[in-house]
């Protein structure tokens, strides 16, 4: 197909999601062939299926016989081969049994009731914050002044983190997530040569803290994730892992999240007063906002064998890559899919993915989330932008640098 949209390049999205690209895809190409130019020092790739319809994605998230996060990991870009046995000792890159293994042992520490307890303690974070950053009653940078601490200070209590040490996991996390974009500069190599965040070099400083921290939760052990872990089974290896994807993933998928459903929110202000106004349930309004900004972009995986996918013959070894931002606003599966209702059920958005790899914190970023909002209603009365966003340049995740937004004073004191 000729002039097909390309909806690779990270510049893209820092104006937003390309819906019209993706609209594109889903109606002439559903699986398209994509190009990876060199871009931004980073060097040129071999090319990949891009996955649009909300049907296909699920399909191929759920099929892991077929396509495989082992291969070639999980994120567009090639790694280095040599680099290829180390990024798969991760969960997130394995495919059953060993996946499932690794998912249970974990999960034992995620358990409901561990999770419940920090909603009070993310409860008064979020009015503790909001309230600093509303007391002038002007203009605010939300993500500055709330949203990136609250998702962080809300990871570190969960994990069981010093607060002396909150600092080196947002310096870890911006390393990994932002490396696409220029406030970020890459880390070179002897040949000046952009090095892969996930490379061993590059995260042997956290791994060496996990093992420290691991040790300490041995001798001391708490009611935090981290404690757990370190009386598990798991293996040094896999436990430095874990500590690196709990790490990135617990924190950024609610510093994504939470500034996307404000400024949805501040841009809809007929379905904000909705929320506002108790018309709507809190948690299908989380799960709307999650549709239309999902805090992951992309998710790659590896053909394991010749197939085909929506009349696309794949070969084995082909790189194919779903986008959650397109299938969450498949027109076959949503009504009116750029429409913000907040009470839309049913809602079977894949903004925590889909099959084996669904997201094994989604119910602590809900929480997170659900609390989240609740106390920004409380907090003022309204949000209206007062200048646009900034967005992170990148094509795996769905993030936000700065949303200046001006809140209107509450229109009933706090109870």
């Amino acid at each position: 197909m000729p002039d097909v949209p390309d909806v690779f390049d990270p510049r893209i999205y820092a104006a937003g999601i390309p819906h019209d690209r993706f609209r594109a895809l889903r109606d002439l190409a559903p699986v398209a062939r994509q190009e990876e130019p060199e871009i931004l020092g980073w060097p040129a790739g071999s090319g990949f299926w891009a996955v649009t319809r909300h049907a296909d994605v699920v399909r191929v998230l759920k099929d892991s016989g077929t396509y495989s996060s082992h291969l070639g990991a999980t994120q567009i870009r090639d790694p280095d081969p040599a680099d290829l046995p180390f990024i798969r000792r991760m969960m997130l890159n394995q495919d059953p049994p060993g996946h499932g293994r690794l998912r249970r042992l974990v999960s034992r520490a995620f358990t409901p009731g561990r999770i419940e307890r920090f909603a009070a303690t993310a409860r008064d974070r979020a009015r503790e914050l909001l309230g600093a950053a509303f007391a002038g009653g002007g203009e605010v940078d939300l993500v500055r002044a709330v949203t990136d601490d609250y998702a962080l200070l809300n990871l570190t209590d969960l994990l069981g983190i010093p607060a002396s040490d909150r600092g080196l996991l947002h310096t870890w996390t911006e390393r990994v997530i932002a490396y696409q974009d220029p406030d970020e500069p890459p880390v070179l190599d002897g040949e000046g040569r952009p090095v892969n965040p996930r490379s061993p070099a590059m995260l042997a400083e956290m791994f060496d803290y996990a093992q420290e921290l691991a040790a300490y939760k041995r001798a001391h052990p708490a009611d935090d994730v981290m404690s757990t872990l370190a009386a598990s089974e798991l293996a040094d290896a896999e436990l430095e892992m874990f500590f690196f994807l709990l790490t990135v993933a617990g924190n950024d998928t609610v510093r994504s999240a939470a500034p996307g459903g404000i400024l949805a929110l501040a841009e809809h202000p007929s379905e904000q007063r909705r929320l506002w106004g108790g018309e709507v349930s809190m948690d299908t309004a989380v799960d709307e906002l999650l549709r239309v900004h999902p805090p992951v972009l992309s998710f790659r995986r590896t053909a394991a064998h010749g197939t085909e996918l929506a009349g696309q013959k794949i070969r084995a070894g082909d790189k194919v890559v779903v986008f959650h931002a397109s299938a969450n606003h498949d027109e076959r599966v949503f009504a009116d899919p750029h429409r913000l209702d907040l009470g839309r059920t049913p809602n079977p958005h894949v903004s925590f993915g889909d099959g084996p790899h669904v997201c094994l914190g989604a119910h602590f970023a809900r929480l997170q989330l659900r609390v989240f909002y609740e106390e920004v209603r409380a907090a003022c009365g309204g949000l209206e932008p007062a200048g646009p966003p900034r967005r992170l340049v990148s094509n795996f995740i769905n993030g936000i640098k700065s949303l200046p937004v001006r809140p209107s004073a509450p229109s009933a004191p706090r109870s």
